[in-house]
């Protein structure tokens, strides 16, 4: 399974998102692709007040202060 992990450099809330992310990797198998949304135009001006946002299949998983539990219920479905 493919998550989209959509941040920017110099974010905190980002940083814990991805901390996070990577501690629930030890319980569940996915790849996470990094996405720097300042790198794109349209992905900036989407996502520019909510990140982090946690995308998997085309759908929004959680953005903003990401929890375990949420992460981890929405990633064994």
């Amino acid at each position: 399974m493919k998550v989209n992990f959509y941040t920017r450099p110099g974010c905190p809330l980002c940083e814990e998102g991805l901390l996070t992310l990577k501690l629930l990797h030890s319980d569940v198998q996915f790849e996470i692709d990094i996405i720097n949304i300042e790198e794109n135009e349209a992905l900036h001006e989407k996502y520019m007040l909510m990140i982090p946002v946690v995308e998997v299949k085309g759908e929004i998983i959680q953005y903003g202060n990401l929890d375990y539990v949420t992460l981890y219920e929405a990633l064994q479905a």
